[in-house]
């Protein structure tokens, strides 16, 4: 750069001009455009001004490529045929048999998209191979017709792509029932606050142990602007063990009864306990958020399913005692996808409603750093499993290491990262400090394009 701004310095003395000042060596900034901190006239950049005033369209979906089109006004015949086009979806998949592999290939690219394969497929026998896929709306429809007609597997991938991509032609009407209130989720991303009731908490050291505490916490809570209370008497920090029955009862109980009366929100009880989240569900709470995703208690499933009430499967790697001694991924997304989808069939077997399904990723949870920066950064690859996400990234620790920051000063890095997750596609954020957070959802939601009306 500054041997361009030395032959720039060179050529505008030879011509007399001031190489700071406009043209005609007047001091104006008069034709002058800026890249970075340097200014350069526009005809060095393009010979001349650009008239036709090009730009990037961002179109995510086909409601978006039906309003770009509008902009410009093509006949109803046109737009429906070229709203389809306009949106490109890049797919992996994972499993193929290798035959299947080539069909895949040779019928996206005669179609005009892209297969990519593992270099040496033909080189796999019975192995099973991934492939990334890329294309258009368009594109894709014509492929699925043609994989519905084909062996080694592919008339299955044919439904799993159509029902992948069902999001991007209609995203339909998403309602999450919580103690007989209906969330339209897509309207409004929901609040819900935090209530731990231990003593070794790692965000508020114990705080709110006390019932007397935790409940007039929780109301506070409730005041500004939580949409659902979550309460949980087990702490989960890296490095916890778990505590007998009758202690997690002993702590959760008392402020479940009486935030169920007092709140005028529903209640969610956090635990791993089936006989914890029976009581809880007894005593009127409408949610259990589990961070095992029912793998801990063989009871929790059936009693899920009974009782007909939404559950948050988590994905934690290792239990809490051991799940920050260094946790290993090879794809970090795409292990953290395929287990949530498994957890997600395994409770639909088990008799629960797909419809009370929410899924959360786990930040934090046996992840490093550079893991829960890239879960953040690809957060809209779990909305393509098809159920409601959580998202919990309120003080935890990857903020603290980014910003060398301790728990309590965490509170600027929690508000980017809950507006991010909004940005990516979170329905419901977990966090301590609901009031700054529900200001920056309601922000948040205004950019992405959510109307619904907050609390």
């Amino acid at each position: 750069m500054r041997e361009r701004m030395a032959r720039r310095e060179r050529s505008t003395a030879a011509e007399g001009r001031d190489p700071s000042s406009g043209s005609g060596g007047e001091n104006s900034l008069q034709g002058l455009t800026t890249i970075g901190v340097y200014p350069l006239r526009r005809r060095e950049l393009r010979g001349e001004a650009m008239r036709f005033n090009p730009r990037l369209l961002q179109v995510r979906d086909v409601g978006e490529a039906y309003a770009r089109l509008d902009e410009v006004g093509p006949s109803e015949r046109g737009r429906s045929i070229m709203a389809p086009k306009m949106v490109h979806r890049v797919i992996r998949v994972d499993n193929l048999d290798t035959r299947a592999a080539n069909i895949l290939k040779q019928n996206m690219l005669s179609l005009g998209g892209e297969v990519s394969l593992p270099r040496e497929v033909f080189g796999y026998g019975e192995a099973k191979v991934p492939a990334i896929i890329s294309g258009t709306l368009k594109q894709y429809k014509a492929l699925i017709a043609r994989l519905k007609e084909q062996p080694f597997g592919l008339k299955i991938l044919a439904s799993e792509l159509e029902e992948i991509l069902k999001p991007a032609y209609d995203a339909g009407e998403r309602i999450l029932l919580l103690g007989g209130r209906q969330y339209r989720l897509g309207e409004r991303t929901l609040v819900m606050g935090v209530v731990n009731v231990t003593p070794d908490s790692f965000s508020d050291g114990g705080r709110f142990y006390q019932t007397k505490d935790a409940v007039e916490h929780g109301l506070r809570l409730v005041e500004e602007g939580a949409d659902i209370l979550d309460v949980g008497g087990e702490s989960t920090r890296p490095g916890s063990d778990f505590i007998p029955l009758e202690e997690e009862l002993r702590r959760v109980m008392p402020v479940v009864e009486e935030l169920v009366q007092r709140a005028g929100v529903p209640v969610s009880i956090d635990t791993t306990k089936a006989e914890v989240a029976r009581r809880a569900l007894d005593a009127g709470c409408a949610m259990v958020n589990e961070i095992s995703a029912m793998r801990l208690d063989a009871d929790m499933l059936p009693l899920v399913a009974e009782r007909g009430v939404p559950v948050c499967l988590m994905h934690m790697k290792g239990l809490p005692k051991d799940m920050q001694v260094s946790p290993l991924y090879d794809d970090v997304v795409g292990e953290i996808a395929a287990f949530l989808r498994e957890r997600a069939e395994v409770a639909v077997a088990g008799g629960v409603d797909p419809k009370n399904i929410i899924l959360d990723p786990g930040i934090g949870f046996g992840k490093n750093l550079d893991h829960n920066l890239e879960i953040l950064r690809r957060l809209p690859e779990f909305r393509s499993l098809g159920y409601p996400l959580l998202l919990g990234t309120s003080r935890k620790s990857f903020i603290g290491m980014i910003l060398d920051l301790p728990v309590e000063e965490r509170l600027e890095g929690t508000a980017a990262s809950v507006a991010l997750g909004v940005a990516g596609g979170a329905d419901i954020v977990r966090v301590h400090d609901v009031r700054e957070m529900v200001r920056v959802v309601r922000v948040a939601d205004a950019i992405v394009g959510k109307g619904g009306p907050h609390r």
